[in-house]
């Protein structure tokens, strides 16, 4: 998934970046749109994951802390050894929808709609 993302954001940048006047930009900002809500999804699908990962985790550190044994604390190492991987693919998810939002805003502009970039409200 993350090398998805990374070279669905580079095609846009690229498009982006390009003078070629014969691009179709309200296509091209449609299909946008369906792959920001794609991307979203799976943002959304990996906060629960992440979020009922965590718990997990918190419940046997407490199990852990009265009923300490070789094989909680197996238990704890695996799921705190897991949780970090799965936090950072969940930033990057997040991190790429946000990012994907700009792009969609710099689209606008080369469309010629008006948008936060032209409005000069958009800061980032």
């Amino acid at each position: 998934m993350a090398d998805r993302i990374r070279q669905y954001m580079a095609y846009v940048d690229k498009l982006i970046e390009s003078e070629d006047e014969n691009i179709d930009w309200d296509e091209e900002m449609r299909k946008h749109l369906v792959q920001i809500a794609f991307f979203a999804h799976e943002r959304f699908i990996h906060l629960i994951v992440t979020v009922l990962f965590a718990l997990l985790t918190v419940i046997t550190f407490l199990y852990a802390l009265d009923n300490f044994s070789i094989g909680i604390g197996l238990l704890l190492l695996m799921l705190m050894v897991l949780l970090v991987p799965y936090i950072k693919h969940y930033f990057l998810l997040e991190n790429s929808v946000q990012d994907m939002y700009e792009q969609y805003d710099k689209m606008q502009a080369k469309a010629g709609h008006v948008s936060f970039v032209r409005q000069g409200k958009y800061k980032r």
